[in-house]
């Protein structure tokens, strides 16, 4: 029998592994999206991303509901890797060989798709295999923020093919070291009995509802503190790596203090930077780390709320966040 030491290191060996791969799936699908800026022009690429971004963002409650229903979970892992390797081959094919508008929309349906699927697979299973822990929730979230500036400062075919290589080795060793199936600590599950027991269905859907406001107002709120900053790569790396402090820190926060406490404090010192953001880059970058603390702390408690079904909770708060960025855009 698997004692319990053996079977945390096992799951913050899972955690660790989605973690990195976060990073790279997002690298590599901006790298792709930005490799196809020399044959097309800007309206075109708005396109491209805006497909991207919707399929990857707005599938994830259909991608995420999918994830809870499938017993050989691993399968969905491989089909995004699978739906990513095609998406770069199709990006060489597009912006080396026959360059075309279908072409392009092509590679962001694949690039959005492989996404999509791969966010709900990683944020089910650190649910899952570590029982809710909130700050594993805000390690795994963390991540794709640098993937996505890396991604974008340094976009190129090597390093395409080295995160696609990676990507696939390390999603190789995830199945071999879960054997198909994660070890799962569904403590959450009680959880939700006793949530959905207490205080009625209808409740606990307008706490979802709830959520999903508040991660909207975030992703406004997180767009307008780094819309503010100046322009060039290195304040881009430096957003991404503000931003994945940010989302790790506050599980720990959350950990230490309360999730109450602790929130409450981060809300509070979020509204005064927003009041001082014309004072200065200093309070734009403390008001970005602020904002994204509160990212595990949603994720944590939508798993509370949807215990048992986490994939569909990821997918709803990750779909919450399309409307805020889309704002925050006009």
């Amino acid at each position: 029998m698997i004692n319990k030491a053996t079977i945390a290191r096992k799951a913050a060996l899972q955690v660790a592994v989605s973690s990195l791969m976060h990073f790279l799936v997002d690298g590599l699908c901006i790298s792709c999206v930005y490799l196809m800026t020399w044959p097309f022009d800007i309206p075109q690429l708005a396109g491209i991303l805006l497909t991207y971004n919707v399929l990857a963002f707005l599938t994830q409650p259909v991608t995420g509901h999918w994830t809870d229903s499938c017993r050989q979970r691993h399968w969905l892992l491989l089909t995004a890797v699978l739906l990513l390797t095609m998406a770069v081959l199709a990006t060489a094919c597009v912006v080396t060989v026959r360059p075309s508008v279908t072409g392009m929309f092509g590679v962001a349906v694949l690039l959005g798709l492989g996404n999509s699927l791969f966010h709900v697979w990683g944020g089910q299973l650190t649910a899952v295999s570590t029982a809710n822990d909130i700050r594993a929730v805000g390690t795994f979230v963390s991540t794709g923020a640098m993937g996505l500036a890396v991604g974008f400062v340094y976009y190129s075919w090597p390093m395409v093919y080295v995160f696609l290589l990676m990507l696939v080795a390390l999603a190789v060793a995830s199945v071999a070291m879960t054997g198909g199936t994660a070890v799962e600590q569904r403590s959450t599950a009680a959880a939700h009995e006793a949530f959905a027991h207490r205080h009625g269905w209808l409740l606990a859907g307008l706490a979802m509802v709830a959520l999903m406001a508040f991660v909207l107002g975030r992703s406004y709120v997180g767009q307008a503190f780094s819309a503010g900053m100046p322009k060039g790569s290195t304040v881009m790396l430096a957003v991404g790596a503000v931003s994945m402090a940010g989302k790790m820190a506050g599980g720990w926060l959350a950990r230490w203090w309360g999730v109450v406490p602790s929130m409450a404090a981060v809300v509070i010192a979020v509204a005064a930077c927003l009041l001082l953001r014309d004072s200065g880059t200093a309070v734009l970058v403390a008001g970005l780390f602020l904002i994204n603390c509160t990212m595990a702390v949603t994720l944590y408690l939508a798993n509370i709320v949807l215990a048992g079904h986490e994939g569909l909770a990821f997918g709803l708060l990750a779909a919450a966040l399309m409307p805020g960025y889309l704002l925050a855009m006009l």
